[in-house]
């Protein structure tokens, strides 16, 4: 998961966030931002020691801060790959700038304390034999407790460059570019799903179907050919009736992958089509006078499909009502039953489904079902723009 603010980002394991050759990068990444910091405090202090009228002194040095601060934004996300296994997309210009002035002004100085004080330590152990006052103990001891603090010290900058990293994204990323690329991901998929439903109930249709009704036929026909009471005949009639019955199945299931009258009449006549079929009467309200969008449609027979199914097999239910209407550029689709109430999406009744479902088309979904009372479920499902025709 990514981080959405930086509260939540710095209450991460710091250590996950960062790629697996992480000392290395770790070392560039507060090495860059703390060097770059430390070159525009220099270029400031050294404005500030030179003989310049003060007004001077102000402007150079305002003028070298904005544009540390103009750079330090891009910057910032370019070097953010060096820890984020994640692609980081362009930021909005004022959320850059303002991280890249926190970056120069405060945090780059901080990531270049890190690494000197992790690293200045073992360092300075390991040089103890160059030291001119080291004796013998610690000419010997000093190396050792360097190499030994040398894993230890990564730890600190593994920490801080993945708590930094982890900022930075929450920071530069906001949170409704990753939900529009999400969304994006996942109407995508859907479309390809939609699409390879669509493709398997064309091959069954037009080649198991028809081959199986061939079959059926040639066995009736053959059937009356035969002496009536023979066992051939026997035979012959069972193996028809099972055709009949496997054509039957097929046809079941091909209406289940994506029927056929949803493709070819449209969504109400596919309504019509699994109430007349649900074991619970239904009565239909339908008021869609044009054809809408192939997903929407699809969404909604589904959803209703999956609900009656619900309401035959959970509900208790006596009867039950369809609603389906557009209201502007929504489609408001209702399903209401006289049953016991207490529908639960955490029981598995397939309402968790219908919720993702319903909000791959960008739809919402509302369920009322108090215990002992009706339940209604509404699924409200853009129809983005103009109905097909």
């Amino acid at each position: 998961m990514i981080p959405r603010t930086v509260l939540e980002a710095l209450g991460r394991s710091p250590l996950g966030y960062l790629r697996t050759a992480w000392p290395w990068r770790a070392v560039a990444y507060l090495l860059s931002g703390g060097t770059f910091a430390a070159a525009v405090g220099l270029g400031v202090g050294g404005l500030v020691a030179a003989p310049f009228g003060r007004a001077t002194v102000v402007l150079c040095g305002l003028l070298v801060v904005a544009f540390a601060v103009a750079l330090a934004g891009p910057l910032e996300r370019r070097r953010l790959a060096l820890v984020d296994r994640n692609r980081v997309p362009p930021a909005s210009p004022w959320r850059a700038a303002g991280y890249g002035a926190v970056s120069v002004l405060a945090v780059g100085w901080a990531d270049l304390a890190v690494v000197l004080v992790s690293l200045g330590i073992p360092g300075f152990l390991l040089l103890a034999p160059l030291q001119p006052t080291a004796g013998t103990w610690h000419a010997v001891a000093g190396p050792v407790a360097g190499a030994l603090l040398l894993p230890v010290a990564a730890y600190p900058i593994g920490a801080w460059a993945g708590a930094r990293g982890a900022v930075a994204r929450a920071v530069l990323v906001p949170r409704d570019r990753e939900l529009r690329e999400v969304t994006r991901s996942r109407a995508r998929l859907v479309d390809a799903f939609e699409t390879e439903r669509r493709r398997i109930e064309h091959d069954l249709h037009d080649g198991a179907q028809q081959r199986l009704v061939a079959l059926h036929m040639k066995l009736g026909l053959a059937a009356l050919d035969l002496p009536p009471g023979s066992a051939a005949a026997k035979e012959v009639g069972e193996a028809h009736t099972l055709a009949k019955e496997a054509l039957a199945e097929l046809r079941e299931l091909i209406r289940g992958v994506h029927p056929q009258v949803l493709t070819e009449r449209g969504l109400p006549a596919a309504l019509r089509d699994i109430a007349g079929r649900s074991p619970v009467p239904a009565d239909l309200d339908i008021d869609l006078p044009d054809r809408l969008p192939p997903a929407v449609e699809s969404t909604a027979y589904f959803v209703a499909a999956e609900a009656l199914t619900n309401v035959a097999k959970h509900s208790g239910a006596e009867h039950c009502r369809v609603t389906a209407r557009r209201r502007g550029a929504l489609l408001h689709l209702e399903i209401e039953d006289n049953g016991t109430g207490g529908a639960d999406p955490a029981r598995g009744t397939g309402l968790t489904g219908l919720a993702d479902r319903i909000a791959a088309a960008d739809g919402m979904m509302f369920l009322s079902s108090p215990p002992g009372g009706r339940t209604l479920l509404r699924a409200e499902i853009p129809c983005g723009g103009p109905c097909a025709s």
